[in-house]
Order: structure tokens, then sequence, then C-alpha cells
């Protein structure tokens, strides 16, 4: 199964509470943290919500 990297590049403070709540629940906490998650529906539309402070590498298995 494939899988990417999620990386937190800019702050979600002062953005929308739903956007701060994914970015969250990624596991996601301080700018340049990243998280390695499996590459499905459920993941690529939470990354979409907040396309605009992440960025997303494909990871090799």
């Amino acid at each position: 199964m494939a899988k990417i990297k999620i990386t937190l590049t800019h702050s979600a403070a002062h953005r929308l509470p739903a956007q701060r709540k994914i970015v969250k629940e990624l596991g996601l906490g301080r700018i340049n943290s990243s998280v390695v998650k499996p590459d499905n529906a459920a993941t690529r539309g939470a990354i979409f919500k907040i396309s605009h402070l992440v960025e997303i590498e494909e990871v090799q298995d």
C-alpha cells in the first residue's frame, strides 16, 4: 500500500477551528513536524482541506 509523508510548513494558529482540528488529528504539532500516513481517500480529503499549510511527498515501501 502506498504511503505519503505530510510535513507542516505553515502554522495552524489563527486558522479556522476545523483546519486546526485536522492538523492535530493528522498528528502534526509544530512547524516542520512530519507524519507518514496511508494514501487513501480519507487522508487525501483531510490534506485537501489544509493543502495551503502542508507539503506532501510520496514514500516508497
